[in-house]
């Protein structure tokens, strides 16, 4: 940035990121958005939980930082997408909801599509002209996009 809160020529990119503080997901995380070509060409905002961070009663805070964020990077850096990535085994999810939904991959599934759906219907309201991509991460690095029906589709890592 310059002097005077000017952006430098060239600093705009069109996505912000969303993902969990998970230590275990850091490098696929990095991996999978290089993959889609965008290595150093994304805004970056972390919490525990990734959408449910944003959504947890427990700490208003973080969904007010993040709505924060989001306008920021509108007017920073002109971005026109929110992508999601929350990942499966998340310990933010066993701690704000008070059960590891782990033990049951179909029930997992459903509280992240669920909560994803939640924070995308909240940004479109808010940011109506962002758009909004979901993404659920395995412990691996492949990534499921969750599609219109309310289905996942593997993408790969």
């Amino acid at each position: 940035m310059l002097p005077g809160g000017a952006v430098r020529a060239g600093s705009e990119t069109d996505i912000l990121l969303l993902s969990c503080m998970d230590f275990r997901l850091a490098n696929e995380t990095e991996d999978y958005m290089t993959g889609q070509g965008l290595r150093d060409k994304y805004d970056h905002v972390i919490l525990a939980g990734a959408s449910l961070g944003v959504l947890t009663d427990k700490y208003p805070a973080w969904g007010q930082a993040f709505r924060e964020h989001v306008d920021i990077a509108i007017k920073l850096h002109q971005i026109h997408k929110l992508v999601v990535i929350d990942h499966r085994d998340c310990g933010a999810y066993k701690v704000l909801l008070g059960e590891d939904f782990a033990k049951d991959p179909a029930k997992e599934t459903t509280i992240h599509e669920t909560k994803m759906k939640e924070l995308s219907a909240i940004v479109k309201k808010d940011f109506p002209t962002l758009e909004v991509e979901l993404l659920l991460m395995d412990l691996d690095g492949v990534v499921e996009k969750i599609g219109a029906g309310g289905h996942f589709t593997r993408i790969g890592r």
